[in-house]
């Protein structure tokens, strides 16, 4: 197996860096904090901008900046204080956001034009493919491909189609992480990664094998006869129906503990916008995936956290899931750490348990999750079927050395 590529950070977590906050980024400011408040307005459905102009004159802008770009919603915040009449940002940091905020509209741009590009050529090769997150995200969730942060493109293939899909990428310039010759049936990575060789832009294509976190599997087939498209730039790109996309967010967040503010305000500004969606629909796709409690939690997070909006009926529903709501609950706590503090190796597993419903169906569920080797698992230059069994018994040993102590190594 090649060397994996290292992912480009999102725009905002520059901050992270270049900020001297003395170590802000190990110890983010609590969740009592002004600056807590006020990046909750920031990504709230609907900001109440006199409760955040009150909040920005308390917070401390370095703190602030910091913790935002932590979240993955510095786009959130920058757009937020634009809104305010009255001028709360010093020129320093007033010029950070500027900056930030081109170099996402210029990231944007380029990731729309390979858009474009890749779509045509997987069209003309007679290849089913469906944009999942990334630019599709941005616009049904705030009307503007450029309004939130990705740093690739995703899309979703047939796992049948997915060698002829790396030859098609290979030859639109484009390296990938698990050679052609070591593609295996037996050995499916977490995603299939390419980095274009022209110029640093990553593409992640993903299968209905590599969704590991749909607890009874994608429905591949499903999602695309019900794919939609949306007018990107004029140019109709294929995605999900909506409520496919409201319940693959949940799960996307659902597999990252939802760590990171971004993931729920995600969720709460596509729920604003798509006044459309059917909610029986969703609940039923939900349903037949095994991801109730998914939707759920992600509903509730939107809902309580960031005054998401939700149908009285819905709202009523939720409120009788006393599980999803204590799951809710326990996530907002470690919440604002953005990932800085996360549950330990034992609080994890009971967290999946939970996710998925009750311990006859969550036991199973996390001993898959538990036993299911990525690449990450793969012994290195050892591609024969036989070691990969052996991957499958690495795994847990690396995810307890990873997550040993509530840390990340």
């Amino acid at each position: 197996m090649e060397t994996a590529y290292t992912r480009p950070r999102a725009l905002g977590t520059v901050l992270l860096q270049s900020t001297n906050t003395q170590n802000i980024q190990s110890n983010l400011p609590a969740s009592g904090s002004p600056e807590w408040a006020a990046l909750l307005q920031c990504a709230a459905a609907h900001p109440d901008l006199s409760k955040l102009s009150a909040l920005l004159h308390e917070v401390s802008w370095p703190a602030l900046m910091t913790l935002a770009a932590a979240h993955g919603v510095t786009s959130r915040l920058a757009s937020a204080v634009t809104r305010l009449q009255e001028n709360l940002v010093s020129q320093e940091f007033a010029h950070k956001l500027r900056q930030l905020q081109r170099a996402q509209v210029l990231s944007t741009l380029q990731m729309t034009a390979e858009l474009f590009r890749l779509v045509d050529q997987f069209r003309d090769a007679g290849l089913d493919i469906v944009l999942v997150k990334g630019p599709s995200l941005a616009l049904r969730a705030y009307g503007d491909t450029g309004a939130r942060e990705y740093g690739d493109l995703d899309f979703l293939v047939r796992q049948q189609d997915i060698l002829r899909a790396t030859e098609l990428m290979i030859s639109a310039g484009y390296k990938p992480e698990i050679a052609v010759e070591s593609l295996s049936p037996q050995r499916i990575p977490g995603q299939y990664l390419f980095v274009r060789i022209a110029a640093p832009l990553l593409v992640e294509l993903h299968t209905e094998r590599t969704m590991r976190y749909f607890p009874l599997g994608l429905p591949i087939e499903k999602f695309f006869t019900r794919r939609q498209y949306v007018s990107v730039d004029g140019q109709q790109i294929p995605t999900l129906a909506i409520e496919d996309e409201l319940l693959l967010i949940c799960i996307h967040g659902s597999k990252h503990l939802w760590e990171r503010l971004s993931l729920v305000a995600d969720v709460a500004a596509f729920l604003t916008r798509q006044t459309s969606l059917n909610w029986e629909h969703a609940f039923a796709t939900a349903r037949a995936v095994g991801a109730e409690r998914m939707l759920h939690t992600g509903l509730l997070l939107a809902s309580s956290l960031l005054g998401a909006a939700l149908p009285q009926n819905v709202q009523a529903m939720l409120q009788l899931e006393r599980s999803a709501t204590r799951l809710a609950a326990k996530i907002a706590t470690w919440l604002p750490s953005a990932g800085q503090t996360p549950p330990g190796i034992f609080a994890r597993a009971l967290y999946r348990v939970r996710m998925r419903g009750s311990l006859v169906s969550g036991l199973p569920y996390l001993l898959r999750l538990t036993f299911s080797p990525t690449q990450e698992d793969w012994p290195t230059g050892m591609e024969n079927e036989h070691d990969g069994r052996f991957a499958a018994l690495r795994r847990p040993v690396r995810l307890a050395k990873k997550y040993r102590g509530g840390e990340k190594s």
